[in-house]
């Protein structure tokens, strides 16, 4: 099962919404239908109502990746869990569109794509892909983004698990504001001692 590929269906659904800038862009169908990707069958289905249902699955969603951002495991986990058993996957085994060098099938995990509703579907291989992905690699390469206001979901797949940021835009903004914030607080205690905020 390709575990990056599941799952950022639920990184993508929660990057939908930033709620410190009170932004949503899980607004219609067609935006849906881009969250389906390659999934074209799938997304062909969507209706109107499959926007309030990943809206409400999206906030259960942000809450998983809230509570492994703040290493509690267990939560994390149980919320998964309880979105897992409602939204059930079904896996088939594929090969028909991978060939090894012989012209052989390369055998795989698919999600097969027969619930009742579009939403419930993307759901299904948001939710599995997630819950695929912390089991291989851990509750800890969950996280949100650390710099403010965004928020965003994230999976690190860094090789030392040292990942705070949703993508390198965020950590230089971050690492920017950091910079600016000591030399802020360097001029401040320069000041207080008596001498000018610029003399160096």
């Amino acid at each position: 099962m390709e575990l990056t590929y599941y799952a950022d269906f639920a990184v993508r659904l929660v990057n939908t919404e930033e709620p410190e800038r009170g932004t949503d862009t899980l607004t219609s169908v067609e935006v849906v239908r881009e969250l389906f990707g390659s999934h074209r069958q799938a997304a062909r289905r969507v209706s109107d109502a499959d926007v309030n249902r990943l809206r409400a699955v999206r906030a259960r969603l942000r809450a998983v990746f809230a509570a492994a951002g703040e290493q509690d495991e267990f939560r994390a986990v149980d919320l998964l869990n309880t979105l897992l058993m409602e939204y059930p996957a079904s896996p088939q085994i594929a090969g028909h569109d991978y060939r090894d060098e012989d012209g052989n099938p390369r055998w795989h995990l698919h999600l097969a794509e027969n619930p009742v509703n579009a939403g419930a579907g993307y759901a299904a291989i948001a939710c599995m892909g997630l819950a695929v992905s912390l089991t291989e690699l851990g509750v800890d390469r969950l996280g949100v983004c650390n710099s403010d206001p965004c928020r965003n979901a994230y999976i690190d797949t860094s090789t030392n698990r040292s990942r705070r940021y949703c993508s390198d835009r965020c950590a230089t903004r971050a690492n920017v504001a950091a910079y600016r914030a000591r030399k802020r607080a360097e001029s401040g205690r320069r000041t207080t001692a008596g001498r000018p905020a610029d003399d160096k």
